[in-house]
C-alpha cells in the first residue's frame, strides 16, 4: 500500500470470516487505510482478539464479533454490533467460506446444505442485513473463486457455490444501484493460506496426484508461477470497497495471478 493513502478513514467496516486468511488481509488493509473494522469469526476467537490487538496497537479501532454466516441471525448481530459500536456501516467484506472436494457418487445432501449454507447463503443474507444500514456510497464485496470458471475434478459443490455469487452480484446490482450502494465481488485464485495449504493438492488432476510436487505444479498454472500472496488479495477488496471504484458495480474482478 502506497504511503499516506487513507480512502476509509472515517468509515466502519465488516468483515466475515475476518479472523484468518484472506479475511484477516483485508480486515488489516482496510485498517491500515483508515476504517474502523469489526471482525467476525466462527472459532478461533483467539486469532481474532489477536488481530484486533494487533490493529489497536496501530492505531485502529477494531472489535471482533463471534459470528457464524450459516446462521443469520447471528450475521445480523455481527452487523448491529458494528454499527452499534462505530455508529455506522460504510463496507461489507464478505470472505468467510469453506472448501469441498469429492466425487459426484459421493455427494450427499447434507454437503450440499452445509457448503451452500455458508458460501452462498451466508453471503446472501451477510448483503441483506448490512444493506439495511448502508446508505449512498456503502460497498459490499462478496467472495467468488476462480474456480466457478474452471473446471477441476471433485470441486462441483464448491464452485457451483462460488458461481452463484457472481450471479448474485450482478442481479443485485440493479436493486442496491438505485440506493447509491455498489456490490462486486472478488474471485481469488491460489492463495498461500492454511486453507490452501490443506486443499492445494486436491486441485490436481487424478493422474497427477502425487507425481508433481505442489510448488512444480503452481508454477505452470499461473503467469505469475506462484501463489498469490493474502495481502495481494486484499488489495483487490480495498480497491472495491473504496471510492477509486465508484463506478464499478455488479462484478466480479479476478485476482489469480493470471491462473490457467
Amino acid at each position: 500500500m502506497a504511503a499516506g493513502i487513507s480512502r476509509f478513514e472515517g468509515k466502519a467496516a465488516v468483515v466475515t470470516g475476518g479472523s484468518r486468511g484472506i479475511g484477516a488481509a483485508v480486515a488489516r488493509r482496510l485498517a491500515a487505510e483508515g476504517a474502523a473494522v469489526a471482525i467476525g469469526y466462527r472459532g478461533n476467537q483467539e486469532a481474532a482478539e489477536k488481530l484486533v490487538a494487533e490493529l489497536r496497537a496501530e492505531g485502529a479501532r477494531a472489535v471482533a464479533v463471534r459470528s457464524d454466516v450459516a446462521d443469520p441471525e447471528q450475521t445480523k448481530d455481527l452487523i448491529e454490533r458494528a454499527v452499534a459500536e462505530f455508529g455506522r456501516l460504510d463496507v461489507l467484506a464478505s470472505c468467510a467460506g469453506i472448501e469441498h472436494f469429492d466425487a459426484l457418487e459421493n455427494i450427499t445432501p447434507a454437503d450440499f446444505d452445509r457448503i451452500f449454507t455458508v458460501n452462498t447463503r451466508g453471503q446472501l443474507f451477510a448483503v441483506q442485513h448490512a444493506a439495511a444500514h448502508l446508505s449512498e456510497g456503502g460497498r459490499i464485496v462478496l467472495t467468488s473463486s476462480v474456480s466457478a470458471s474452471r473446471a477441476v475434478f471433485g470441486h462441483t459443490l464448491y464452485a457451483s457455490s462460488k458461481a452463484a455469487i457472481e450471479s448474485m452480484v450482478l442481479n443485485l446490482s440493479a436493486e442496491l444501484g438505485a440506493r447509491g450502494i455498489t456490490i462486486n465481488a472478488i474471485a481469488p485464485g491460489g492463495t498461500a493460506t492454511d486453507m490452501a495449504a490443506e486443499h492445494a493438492a486436491s486441485y490436481q488432476h487424478p493422474e497427477l496426484k502425487g507425481t508433481v510436487p505442489m510448488p512444480q505444479w503452481e508454477a505452470t498454472h499461473g503467469a505469475l508461477r506462484r501463489l498469490g500472496r493474502p495481502e495481494e488479495i486484499a488489495a483487490g477488496y480495498a480497491f472495491l470497497a473504496s471510492d477509486d471504484a465508484a463506478y464499478m458495480t455488479g462484478r466480479t474482478l479476478q485476482v489469480d495471478g493470471g491462473y490457467f
